[in-house]
């Protein structure tokens, strides 16, 4: 019998595949703007990073302030590349068809972006409304308070639940709010989750057994 009584997933690199699309996308329109970035030191160094770190990163590359519309435009970019390229992670909804206990997510992205990557993926349908994002309550990883409204709105204590998480930030969030958390380590590039996170997993085959 599990120890948890509530399982809160993060979204982008534990349900669905994105983290690449999405780096993908702003290191192209940062580079338009003169930002040189490379695309494989980004996808190590900009994971978990909120949107706003992101844009202040690119910003000091380029010397000057980002135009406007940036982040409207990046979420017009990035929306057509994950309807055309989004992929679950693997073995994912094995685990969610299977799990026997309570569970939601709760992500850095904005809302619409979570539901549009779910149902591209066949996912929306075991988080509706269990969605949780950080933009609705404006507060970001690595602090805890998503995970907190999540446990509180699921009717759990934080000791009550377990946090899946693929990022330092998540885990240092979550680990914040006097959760439990597993790292998903797949694409943990710095190998920094094993020494971070409460225990460490890298296949979505054996998260049900760990459970």
């Amino acid at each position: 019998m599990s120890k948890y009584k509530c399982i809160i997933f993060d979204c982008d690199g534990v349900l669905i595949d994105s983290e690449s699309i999405a780096i993908g996308t702003l290191v192209d329109m940062a580079n338009t703007l003169g930002a040189n970035m490379s695309f494989e030191k980004s996808l190590v160094e900009l994971k978990g990073k909120s949107f706003n770190s992101c844009m202040a990163l690119i910003s000091e590359l380029t010397g000057k302030p980002l135009p406007d519309t940036f982040e409207a435009d990046y979420r017009v970019n990035s929306f057509k590349a994950f309807k055309e390229h989004i992929q679950p992670i693997k073995g994912i909804k094995d685990v969610v068809e299977n799990l026997k206990l309570p569970f939601c997510v709760a992500s850095s992205g904005p809302e619409n972006k979570i539901r549009l990557n779910l149902e591209a993926t066949g996912l929306l349908p075991f988080f509706e409304g269990k969605i949780f994002s950080c933009y609705t309550i404006q507060k970001w990883k690595p602090e805890p308070d998503v995970f907190l409204w999540a446990a509180k709105t699921m009717g759990f204590k934080p000791e009550e639940c377990l946090v899946i998480e693929d990022s330092v930030s998540g885990v240092r969030a979550a680990k914040a709010g006097n959760f439990d958390v597993f790292g998903y380590t797949e694409h943990d590039y710095k190998n920094e989750l094993l020494k971070e996170a409460t225990n460490t997993f890298d296949s979505m085959d054996g998260l049900l057994e760990m459970l």
